[in-house]
């Protein structure tokens, strides 16, 4: 089945290997991190050539180009996105060049507010910013989608207001299920759906109700009960998967526990966090995969086809822009580009 993952991280350094995506199955498009507040454009730009210069040099990878070529049974297809506007160093005309380098999704805001809006931990909400709004017009017109994970509940909504096309929630799940700030309420949910856009579901402990260790078989359990709410809420074609896995998860709780100013006690009251690997998502493990809990809970081949990659497929070729930067992306050899 074609697995479209909207959101996983590696190690935001360069020890990172992006041969450790090999666990993810062959015909997959994965959109790996490269940047949130902490990050600016020299540090994700390190980054993207990194990662570009690996997947240039192994056979397994091929980055993405244009929304017609990204199903390809024999490769992993490689793309990027940033959780923060941070990294754009207050220039939208860096949407642009990351857009070149394999950046196809943007969150205005990690957590907290920045000049573009306000996080899902702030206290007072005032959603988008002008400068915020103008980001948005801007990844309208690049291609690059708009997503409200990680974003104030009003800065979401403000999100699917401003946004000519198709916006999207990569890694969210649902307050109405387990009430949490990282998680989105219905009305976000709806004024998502009412863009066209796609909701990915996330393997998070912490956002799904689920994160002993020993719950690994309940997260996925979890993260099914999330899929059928999302079908029921809005419909089968707005629901996706964004399991947001983190390669780098001992580094990431190290970091939690560290920059408090980050992450409030709502991320660190319930332990280190767990997620859900890559092989329990389509039953290549020892517990009951999420395929499976998908047809135990009544979806058809078809229904789960469209939720594991074909919604996440169709909005990118409304959304994705099918042409080729005319810059160069520093210095990367144009048979990188956006072109397919």
């Amino acid at each position: 089945m074609f697995l479209w993952e909207q959101h996983c991280c590696l190690p935001l350094r360069h020890t990172a290997r992006i041969a450790e995506l090999a666990r993810y199955p062959l015909g997959s498009y994965l959109s790996v991190n490269v940047g949130y507040s902490p990050q600016r454009k020299a540090d994700s730009l390190a980054l993207l050539h990194q990662f570009r210069a690996e997947a240039a040099d192994d056979p397994r990878f091929r980055l993405v180009g244009t929304a017609d070529r990204i199903s390809d049974p024999d490769v992993l297809t490689l793309a990027f996105d940033l959780e923060d506007s941070a990294p754009l160093d207050g220039d939208l005309d860096n949407v642009e060049l990351f857009y070149s380098l394999g950046v196809r999704s943007l969150a205005p805001t990690y957590n907290h507010a920045n000049p573009a809006g306000c996080g899902c931990l702030d206290s007072e909400d005032t959603g988008l910013t002008g400068y915020g709004k103008d980001l948005v017009r801007k990844l309208n017109e690049v291609g690059m989608f708009a997503d409200g994970s990680h974003c104030s509940r009003r800065t979401g909504l403000d999100l699917s207001t401003h946004t000519a096309v198709p916006m999207i929630y990569s890694h969210s799940n649902f307050a109405a299920l387990w009430e949490h700030p990282r998680n989105i309420t219905d009305d976000q949910a709806r004024a998502c759906a009412a863009t066209g856009g796609v909701i990915g579901i996330n393997g998070v402990g912490i956002f799904l109700g689920h994160n002993a260790p020993e719950d690994r078989a309940a997260r996925v359990a979890a993260m099914a009960d999330h899929i059928r709410y999302g079908v029921d809420l809005v419909g089968i074609d707005h629901i996706g998967i964004g399991s947001d896995y983190s390669f780098d998860g001992r580094q990431f709780n190290d970091e939690i526990r560290d920059t408090p100013e980050a992450f409030s006690e709502v991320y660190t009251k319930w332990g280190p966090l767990q997620w859900t690997p890559p092989e329990d998502l389509l039953g290549e493990s020892d517990v009951p995969g999420l395929d499976t809990q998908l047809a135990d809970r009544g979806f058809t081949p078809d229904e789960r086809a469209a939720l594991f990659g074909g919604n996440f497929a169709r909005v990118a070729t409304q959304v994705w822009r099918a042409r080729r930067s005319s810059r160069k992306a520093d210095g990367i050899s144009p048979k990188w580009g956006t072109g397919g």
